[in-house]
């Protein structure tokens, strides 16, 4: 495959987040460039000035894992960012063939035992996501904790188009910007993961048309490893919650994520999943038209 673009695009931008004094060499006068120059990656990662230059032109195929270690440390690259520069690599050389996710995940279906799975987590949202951030898969408060997402057929169930296109999206995210980092973060690393994958191009190419916000976010090439930690939301029936997240691969389901959120015990938050948990377990009756003499 040739992501020669994707390669070089990400390497320039690690190198221009590296200052000189974060990589132990002195500033001198007269940068041109943010970052460091290509001459002194090449140095930290011990070759050729000649042949880094051909790297960050996105020649990729057939280098070798440890020249890419190399290039790893010398960018000082972190977890999630080496493991996509070896992902690009894979795909560079078509490497990643037997790997890769299939394309059909759009119309993955939830085998019983796994509803079954979520049905029986009562006491936190889960869900099932693909890379792309679609909600494949939920339980009860799960659905209605993302009831703005399910609101509005416009969202797709997904929850990129929701934080990016629609207007409840700020408030359901009181750390916006936080959210949408990591947001795009997610899809830039699947990105790299699946970069065949048609449907993550056609959404990244629609976000990137109606959101400059997006847009100027996915030109970053920010990627992580998006595992556990802490959020906070403002639902519209239960106000605040700060919860926790667990984020599990899913082992028989390459590409596929089932996350769990869960609330400190004897906290606001944890009585507002039961309040919310209340409310989703209780049949919702149609609102009766009103007569016209109403």
């Amino acid at each position: 495959m040739d992501n020669r673009e994707e390669v070089r695009e990400f390497l320039t931008s690690r190198r221009a987040k590296i200052t000189p004094e974060r990589a132990g060499l002195p500033a001198g006068p007269r940068r041109r460039v943010p970052g460091l120059r290509r001459s002194e990656v090449a140095a930290l990662a011990d070759m050729s000035v000649e042949y880094y230059a051909k790297l960050e032109r996105g020649n990729l195929a057939g280098v070798s894992p440890a020249v890419l270690e190399a290039v790893a440390r010398a960018l000082r690259l972190d977890d999630a960012e080496r493991a996509h520069l070896l992902r690009l690599a894979q795909a560079a050389d078509g490497s990643d063939a037997l790997a890769r996710p299939r394309a059909t995940t759009r119309q993955w279906k939830p085998h019983p035992s796994l509803q079954w799975t979520l049905d029986a987590v009562t006491e936190g949202p889960a869900f099932v996501r693909n890379g792309r951030m679609d909600l494949l898969a939920v339980n009860r408060l799960a659905r209605a904790f993302y009831a703005d997402v399910y609101a509005d057929p416009h969202n797709q169930q997904n929850l990129a188009r929701f934080a990016f296109l629609s207007p409840d999206a700020r408030r359901f995210y009181p750390d916006w910007d936080q959210a949408a980092d990591i947001t795009v973060a997610i899809l830039r690393t699947e990105a790299g993961r699946n970069p065949h994958d048609k449907d993550l191009h056609d959404l990244v190419g629609e976000l990137s048309t109606r959101s400059d916000a997006f847009r100027t976010r996915w030109g970053a090439h920010d990627v992580r490893h998006h595992g556990t930690g802490f959020k906070r939301y403002h639902h519209t029936d239960v106000g605040e919650l700060t919860l926790a997240y667990q984020g599990l691969e899913m082992a028989a389901e390459p590409g596929l994520t089932l996350t769990i959120y869960t609330a400190e015990p004897a906290s606001p938050s944890e009585e507002g999943l039961r309040l919310l948990a209340s409310w989703a377990a209780t049949p919702q009756t149609p609102t009766p038209e009103p007569h016209a003499s109403d």
